[in-house]
């Protein structure tokens, strides 16, 4: 490699030390990298700001932003609050029930809009829902978004690196069903039992204010029933794009968009005090970061790493899928998977066709999409449904440190790697 790879590697892992050390402010390290690659010529704003591979991805920017404008005129409905008290009432007060509802409902909800979506929607509730018990915020939203990015795992919409995956292998919405739904519902399961033992500091039941949320009724946390009613429209509507997104030519960005400011329009709220709910510095997290990856892409470091393993697995079906799986963990979890997925997916579609294409090898694509998925769960910075969730967390008094995210995390996609390797094994060669 060149002096100048050499040094974008630098200045990335620099910036990574900072944000996983907290020596300052995550936004400010991304941002801050960001401009360091610029200055030093690994990108340039030709590259940063409108370049779909080297660049910001904008469409994961308007994502947010459309959802979050949802999330914050939902918030004025009161209808968090009222899932809040359903749920708890549904778990009796029992923390560890109450954890595991909000994993199943997560996960499932994840499937069939986007994990970011999912976190958007259901983290107000969490963080509501455990104020009322006084069980400890931070586990609950950890177990949330983890459980998030597996069940996302289970569909094309799901997850937005499958997105990815799904353009560049031809695959369907029932290709993604029929091949990552069995595993990552078993996955799911698994975790939920895992959480026991991760989180058992958390179970700690307060029966008193149990039973003050047991007195509660619902239907009086509602604020607003005409602007609940015409979210709900907006909401719907909004889902249904997102599943049909292929057949009508709609980017999620553009249906998230839109519906966001169609329900601001007709909310009747002030603007500026939606606006200001946005959590603007975790766009601005995402924008550095995107710069940043988009310098290793453009300075051609993933693509020489991808190229090796290429090189390395050449003809050996098995190995290559291995190879694929585990190898996507480590990248996945330090530079997000949405760019390493981005930037890899023409590495592995030629090891596809070099193997006899998507009938032999299909099982590279699905091997891919679970390691990229899986290792989602590793850091902060590995999902962008972590990032959304951290920034939440913070924005209600709740911080969620690095290493406190990566302390859980490591072994959640140790354990579910492992068994996805385990299905590729069985499901694609053993039983083949």
């Amino acid at each position: 490699m060149s002096a100048a790879t050499w040094l974008t590697l630098a200045v990335f892992a620099a910036t990574y030390l900072l944000i996983a050390t907290e020596r300052v402010h995550r936004v400010t390290a991304a941002l801050g990298g960001a401009v360091v690659m610029l200055v030093i010529g690994a990108t340039g704003p030709e590259h940063a700001f409108f370049s779909e591979v080297t660049g910001i991805d904008w469409n994961v920017i308007f994502l947010l932003l459309g959802m979050m404008l949802i999330v914050a005129v939902l918030k004025r409905t009161g209808l968090f609050e009222y899932v809040a008290i359903w749920a708890a009432k549904r778990a009796k007060g029992r923390p560890y029930r109450l954890m595991i509802l909000l994993i199943l409902a997560t996960a499932f909800l994840s499937a069939w809009l986007d994990n970011v979506t999912t976190v958007l929607l259901i983290a107000p509730v969490t963080i509501v829902v455990c104020r009322r018990l006084g069980v400890p915020v931070v586990p609950y939203l950890i177990a949330e978004v983890m459980a998030c990015n597996i069940g996302g795992a289970a569909t094309l919409i799901g997850d937005p690196p499958n997105i990815m995956i799904g353009s560049r292998a031809g695959l369907s919405f029932n290709d993604f069903l029929l091949h990552m739904a069995p595993i990552t519902t078993v996955l799911v399961l698994v975790f939920a039992v895992l959480a026991r033992w991760l989180f058992r500091g958390a179970f700690t039941c307060d029966p008193r204010r149990a039973a003050e949320v047991m007195a509660l009724r619902e239907r009086d946390a509602i604020k607003d029933g005409r602007l609940l009613a015409v979210s709900g429209v907006v909401i719907v509507a909004v889902v249904v794009c997102f599943v049909l997104h292929t057949t009508l030519h709609l980017e999620p960005s553009v249906v998230a968009l839109t519906g966001g400011l169609v329900l601001l329009a007709v909310s009747r709220l002030d603007v500026k005090e939606v606006v200001a709910s946005v959590e603007w510095p975790t766009l601005a997290f995402f924008a550095g970061l995107f710069v940043m990856v988009g310098a290793l892409v453009r300075t051609g470091v993933i693509t020489e790493v991808g190229q090796a393993a290429a090189r390395a697995t050449e003809g050996r079906l098995f190995g290559a899928s291995m190879a694929v799986l585990f190898g996507s963990v480590v990248p996945s979890a330090v530079i997000d998977n949405i760019p390493f997925v981005a930037s890899t997916s023409p590495i592995v579609a030629e090891i596809v066709a070099a193997s006899g294409g998507i009938e032999e090898a299909g099982v590279l694509w699905w091997s891919f999409a679970l390691g990229a998925d899986l290792a989602g769960n590793a850091t902060i910075i590995a999902s962008s449904a972590n990032v959304v969730v951290v920034g939440i967390a913070d924005r209600a008094g709740h911080h969620i440190s690095f290493w406190q995210f990566s302390r859980y995390g490591l072994i959640v996609t140790a354990v579910t790697t492992v068994l996805a390797g385990a299905y590729v094994w069985l499901r694609y060669f053993a039983l083949a």
